[in-house]
């Protein structure tokens, strides 16, 4: 069974057009982000890191919805693409900043940011249990928070992964799916953070997921296989609020 859905998205219902769900590269991030945000402690103002932003629909939400000054962090995506993408939002240079690095080699100076914000994606580089403490926490300034959700599994499976899910994903692909206790174990390892809460979120998974999977590109379809076959019953959405102590 499903969580069942308590969540009104009012803000993401605002960007619930085919030109931004054609920007999605997974279940739908605006809804995760907006559930992840409810009741935030990051002030109107602040200088974010969208981590892992890719074609910028987080990042404009963050801007426009949240009044933060958003520097959209991307390894994989066209810097240049997402400042066409901003501008034509009406975002300014001053309001968002599209940037392509890695997550794990800033170019930033230390304690840069008052915050940072990461929607699935950090899974792919946070497994590192020394990632938080040696790549990502000494550009974050003091007191600063960290608001990030995964997508996860609600018990790890890795010993016998299911039929279902091997429909659509590689046990490697799956290796970047774990559940909450991984996650606690990860973070609480970490010397430099102040662990907030961890928490399975509440979003209907199959509202997510059919907002992503109602797209023609291939990943989409492919992912099809397994959620059509009831691998939705092992995944879930995993997020975790931090505080640079």
């Amino acid at each position: 069974m499903n969580n069942k859905n308590t969540m009104q998205y009012t803000v993401s219902q605002k960007y619930n057009s085919p030109m931004f769900i054609a920007k999605f590269m997974g279940p739908n991030p605006l809804k995760l982000q907006e559930e992840m945000l409810k009741n935030h402690k990051i002030p109107a103002g602040s200088i974010v890191c969208d981590l892992g932003s890719g074609q910028g629909v987080t990042s404009v939400m963050l801007a426009k919805d949240y009044g933060f000054t958003v520097y959209a962090t991307d390894l994989w995506s066209d810097p240049q693409e997402n400042r066409k993408f901003f501008n034509e939002m009406g975002l300014t240079e001053e309001q968002i900043i599209p940037d392509k690095s890695d997550a794990t080699d800033f170019p930033f100076e230390e304690n840069f940011f008052d915050a940072v914000i990461s929607t699935d994606s950090y899974n792919y580089w946070g497994r590192d249990p020394e990632y938080l403490d040696a790549k990502l926490l000494p550009f974050v300034k003091s007191g600063g928070y960290l608001y990030i959700c995964v997508p996860g599994m609600k018990k790890d499976c890795h010993d016998h992964l299911p039929e279902e899910l091997l429909l659509s994903w590689t046990p490697e692909q799956l290796a970047y799916l774990r559940d909450i206790t991984y996650w606690i174990e990860i973070l609480n390892s970490s010397e430099d953070a102040e662990v907030i809460s961890i928490y399975e979120m509440k979003g209907n998974n199959d509202e997510l997921w059919e907002d992503w999977i109602s797209q023609e590109n291939e990943i989409a379809v492919n992912d099809r296989k397994a959620i059509g076959a009831g691998g939705l019953k092992y995944l879930n959405f995993i997020a975790f609020v931090l505080r640079k102590k």
